[in-house]
């Protein structure tokens, strides 16, 4: 008989009824995740398509900015000062890259980078997704660093601004930073109007960041606005030469040179020494930066005398030919004592223009009193803005006190005592050059002719011409003289200002002028700082810029010259005295 195998027990029992549940739960949990991932993939292809689309979007669509092309600056003519040229920026991925790249090195060296830098640099910011390698290098340039195929590195477009006229024009111009920010100049005071906008567009890349297509346009760029200046390059390219050059033979400190026209207000051209190429900033001196013309402020000295006469005039109580004594040469006022360079004796109005005489203005001021003197300097824009709206323009100072002592208004009298900028003189000459009227200064072009203020008569003013006529025929002038063109103004020799006061040997040297000068075109101011040697009379050292600027830029305006002048074009140093003040 066959053994009888003994009844399973409880605990066998229990043991083979956990293996049976425990293999269907398994088996039941495995059929659940099938189904459900059975499901998601239907979910995904069939009832939700857009959801793999979207997500294949976020990874290789991208919003790119759209640099927006900065406005151009111009002269009148549209000769352009200041464009922006399409460059190239590479940057990189670290997080992307491998330090220790072979090629990072010939990278390097065409960048003109430090290699070790570099490679600092990426180790160092491993975890971002962006930093600058090189900012704005030359387009073919950037191709050739692309083509090593270094994983991580790209380029993209930017803009660079670039000065046609460099330095010629750097301090009314100005410059920007390496983002295409006004920093100085026309760029800083209208950098919002040439900005523009950055656009927006958006891309599809690759998976090492390349663009592959453009999808289409977010925002569209706007570009920036143009600004058309007053200045004429080729004047402007003409008064910096003869500057610089006077500058250099002189071994002056520095200079300055502004041309107005007479009838609009418009600077034609605006000077200065010494100066910098905004294109090239490695070895920029911070000092050179300032526009002085509008920042800088000196006293004018004897070029305000004729300001003063046509207060006179206006007065009613002198004439051309009223006569003044001015013996024995000097005048005292207490401690102080106004002395000329030699005794003229008696002079009439119109000599003690030409002579520059010292004591007879200030006898002629003594008459007039100080409030009339100072408010004709007011009239003609002293002590106040000019409007140009020029970044860090200097007002001056026009003294006011509430009671003149006879020496304040002896000092007033030949341009002592205030302070003005080289435009607020040139506005103060094209009010006497135009008839009259003051208009608001301009470095932008004007299409049609500002409204003037009219500030003196035409009658007083022309009697102030032929006074400032006769200084260059045969006064302090001479060297002022143009040919065939005739010239009227006024030479100053003032002494300059240093730490512990006026200082004896230093001066500015400064001619005020303008041409033809009986229907005048263009009025033009010269200072030169501080001339080193045996000239450093305005008369010596400014002058002979004014003629020679003035002669070239009437010739090149096409101005009718005056035949049959009797000019001296070989005036000799020292034949006309001057005071110092």
């Amino acid at each position: 008989m066959p053994e009888q195998r003994p009844a399973p027990s409880m605990m066998e029992r229990l043991k083979a009824l956990l293996s049976v549940w425990r293999h269907a739960s398994v088996l039941g949990v495995f059929l659940v995740v099938m189904v459900a991932l059975a499901w998601r993939l239907v979910d995904l292809h069939v009832v939700d398509q857009d959801f793999l689309r979207k997500q294949g979007d976020v990874r290789t669509v991208r919003t790119e900015t759209i640099d927006a092309h900065r406005g151009m600056i111009t002269d009148r003519h549209g000769e352009s000062l200041a464009v922006s040229t399409p460059v190239e920026t590479v940057w990189a991925n670290p997080s992307e890259m491998d330090g220790t790249d072979p090629r990072l090195a010939t990278l390097s060296r065409m960048l003109g980078i430090s290699e070790g830098k570099l490679r600092a640099r990426l180790e160092r910011y491993a975890s971002r997704e962006f930093i600058y390698v090189s900012r704005k290098v030359q387009p073919h340039l950037a191709r050739q660093v692309m083509d090593l195929g270094i994983p991580g590195i790209y380029s993209r477009r930017e803009y660079r601004r670039y000065y046609p006229a460099g330095e010629v024009t750097a301090h009314v111009v100005g410059f920007t930073n390496i983002d295409e920010r006004g920093q100085e100049g026309i760029e800083l005071a209208y950098n919002d109007w040439l900005s523009g906008e950055r656009g927006s567009k958006r891309v599809l890349k690759d998976n090492r960041g390349h663009v592959i297509k453009d999808l289409s346009l977010v925002k569209d760029a706007r570009p920036g606005r143009d600004v058309a200046l007053s200045l004429d390059l080729r004047l402007q390219y003409l008064a910096y030469r003869e500057l610089k050059a006077v500058v250099r033979a002189h071994d002056a400190k520095g200079g300055t040179l502004v041309m107005l026209d007479v009838d609009t207000g418009e600077v034609l051209a605006m000077v200065n020494q010494g100066s910098y190429n905004p294109n090239d900033r490695r070895q920029l001196d911070p000092g050179n930066l300032r526009n002085k013309a509008i920042t800088d402020l000196f006293e004018p000295g004897s070029t305000m005398k004729p300001v003063t006469a046509a207060a006179a005039l206006e007065s009613g109580k002198f004439t051309p030919e009223t006569q003044v004594d001015t013996s024995p040469g000097f005048l005292r006022f207490g401690r102080y004592t106004i002395r000329d360079t030699s005794n003229y004796k008696v002079l009439n109005l119109n000599g003690i223009i030409s002579k520059s005489s010292n004591v007879g203005m200030a006898k002629v001021a003594g008459e007039l009193g100080g409030d009339i003197v100072r408010d004709m300097f007011f009239r003609v824009g002293m002590g106040q803005a000019t409007g140009i709206g020029f970044p860090g323009e200097a007002v001056g100072v026009l003294p006011a006190p509430p009671r003149w002592r006879p020496v304040e208004v002896a000092a007033l009298s030949y341009g002592y005592g205030m302070s003005v900028n080289a435009l607020q003189l040139a506005q103060a000459y094209m009010v006497l050059a135009n008839g009259g009227i003051r208009y608001p200064l301009s470095l932008m072009k004007r299409s049609e002719p500002p409204q003037g203020q009219r500030v003196l008569s035409e009658d007083v003013t022309a009697e102030v011409r032929q006074m400032l006529k006769a200084v260059v025929e045969k006064g302090t002038g001479k060297r002022a003289q143009i040919g065939i063109y005739e010239a009227g103004g006024k030479t100053g020799t003032v002494h300059l200002v240093g730490a512990g006061g006026y200082e004896d040997s230093k001066y500015k040297a400064i001619f005020a002028g303008m041409a033809p000068v009986d229907n005048p075109r263009i009025v033009c101011v010269v200072a030169v700082d501080a001339p080193q040697g045996g000239e450093y009379y305005g008369g010596e050292v400014a002058a002979p810029v004014f003629a020679r600027v003035m002669g070239d830029a009437l010739r090149l305006l096409n101005v009718r010259p005056e035949l049959g002048t009797g000019g001296d074009l070989a005036a000799k140093p020292g034949q006309a005295s001057e005071d110092r003040g």
